[in-house]
């Protein structure tokens, strides 16, 4: 079993959370959602979210629109929708009770040898 092949299946488990958590804030064009990405050290190229933006917005967890801008073409911004933040607090939610329970089996594991 390849160690590369089984972390990239754990960032991509994360890669829709991440991204609604990115937008709860503030608005984002999919250049800075990488960028905030990558900042984060998960590397995500533009043929992975540019799929997932559109799922998650045909979903109805994300809305756009269209802004011009001063330095090129017309940017594409991201929002979450009332339907993004419910979900995204259930993610939340989810997380919490995740990181908690990995935490206390791993724990336990290492306490244990």
């Amino acid at each position: 079993m390849k160690i590369e092949n089984t972390k990239a299946q754990m960032r991509k488990g994360v890669l829709e959370y991440c991204i609604l958590s990115l937008l709860q804030n503030d608005d984002a064009y999919t250049s800075e959602i990488l960028s905030q990405l990558k900042d984060a050290k998960l590397l995500v190229v533009e043929g992975t979210i540019y799929p997932l933006l559109t799922r998650l917005k045909n979903a109805g967890l994300l809305s756009y629109r269209w802004e011009e801008s001063t330095s090129g073409p017309p940017r594409k911004y991201y929002a979450l929708t009332e339907t993004g933040k419910l979900f995204l607090k259930e993610l939340n939610t989810t997380w919490s009770a995740l990181v908690e329970a990995v935490n206390l089996v791993t724990t336990n594991k290492s306490a244990k040898k």
